[in-house]
């Protein structure tokens, strides 16, 4: 069997990356391929959500 390769997660309560032993997954955010991805895993919430919000395919506001 061929193993696994390393996956990372941002852990909400602590704030920090973990591996997959870390906190219970609806903790968590990823996975991701690298450290420095888990690390951004915040920024890419944040991205995401201005875009969407922004979004006028998406208008809830409208009548």
């Amino acid at each position: 069997m061929t193993p696994m390769a390393d996956t990372y997660w941002f852990c909400l309560t602590h704030h920090t990356v973990e591996g997959d032993d870390g906190c219970r997954a609806a903790d968590r955010l990823g996975p991701y391929d690298s450290r420095a991805d888990a690390e951004r895993a915040l920024d890419k919430v944040a991205e995401r959500n201005e875009s969407w919000d922004n979004d006028p395919a998406w208008d809830d506001d409208a009548d």
